[in-house]
């Protein structure tokens, strides 16, 4: 928590699809954290991560069809691995959002010498998960193998110490000072698993990274107000992110901070939208100190 000094779619129609695609993936994340059911397995588009929004839509489908592989072929990208999608699978929708600008915009804008409008856009993709699929390479097809303990937590601290933040321990209570960035936690002991340290830790990590020296998000709300609850939002999901990519299995946080999330999505379904790509960038700033150990791509 941040502490300051007092304390594919049709390009006619792209808001009506994203506000119903807002809606319904909303509605996936709220059930999974009311069940108290959340994955933290980087899921990958055969030899390429997800990343944002597109990550949660998969660790839903996931959790509602009991998956146990983490791949997610196209049907294109399956062929030419030597595999299909069995008869009959429906698969998941993942997006792609971007903006473009038309030609006659361009010259209507350079007839006028003013910029160019740009306008939204919504792509969808289908993927299915190499479960619906057969003929794919074993090392696509097979579940992902889970690290034991003893391997994942040197990889954390080797991340934690790679960013070189302040880093003080002591106190019960975790947070980030913005003014005097710096993060505190409460020593390992008072943790009953010692893993869920480092994820407390990540978590603080998330919001540091977000100071105005580095991504620039915004800080300005109190405890209790919404943009406090949308920055919490944010540090959970980076944190969740990281996790996933080291390989970490944190237990889920306690019920009264779950709230306060849920909270934040049920007043605004493009809340979740927004929070996973701060997300995704902030997981992308921790990451990259592991000297390209993880290496994110887009989908």
């Amino acid at each position: 928590m941040p502490r300051t000094a007092s304390g594919h779619a049709a390009r006619s129609s792209p808001f009506r699809d994203r506000a119903s695609l807002y809606e319904e993936i909303t509605v996936k994340i709220i059930a999974g954290l009311e069940a108290g059911r959340l994955l933290w397995v980087q899921p990958a588009a055969t030899a390429r991560y997800y990343s944002g929004i597109n990550v949660l839509i998969l660790w839903a489908a996931v959790i509602e069809h009991g998956f146990s592989a983490q791949n997610w072929p196209t049907f294109r990208q399956a062929l030419p691995l030597g595999g299909h999608v069995l008869k009959g699978e429906r698969g998941a929708t993942v997006v792609y959002a971007d903006r473009f600008i038309p030609k006659d915009e361009r010259a209507r804008a350079r007839e006028a010498g003013e910029d160019p409008c740009n306008i939204p856009f919504l792509k969808r993709f289908t993927v299915f998960n190499a479960e619906q699929c057969d003929g794919l390479p074993d090392d696509i097809a097979t579940a992902s193998a889970k690290i034991d303990s003893d391997l994942i937590l040197p990889q954390a601290e080797a991340l934690i110490r790679a960013t070189e933040a302040d880093l003080r321990i002591g106190g019960n209570k975790a947070y980030y000072d913005v003014v005097g960035d710096f993060v505190r936690v409460p020593p390992p002991q008072a943790y009953f698993e010692p893993i869920n340290w480092h994820r407390t830790v990540l978590h603080e990590l998330g919001h540091r990274v977000g100071a105005p020296t580095r991504l620039a998000r915004d800080f300005s709300g109190v405890f209790g107000s919404k943009t406090y609850a949308f920055e919490e939002l944010i540090a959970e999901i980076t944190a969740a992110f990281v996790c996933a990519a080291l390989g970490i299995v944190p237990t889920v946080r306690h019920s009264d901070y779950i709230a306060s999330c849920l909270e934040v999505l049920r007043k605004d379904n493009r809340a979740i939208v927004r929070a996973a790509s701060a997300a995704s960038k902030g997981a992308d700033y921790l990451l990259a100190f592991m000297g390209g150990l993880h290496d994110r791509a887009c989908a």
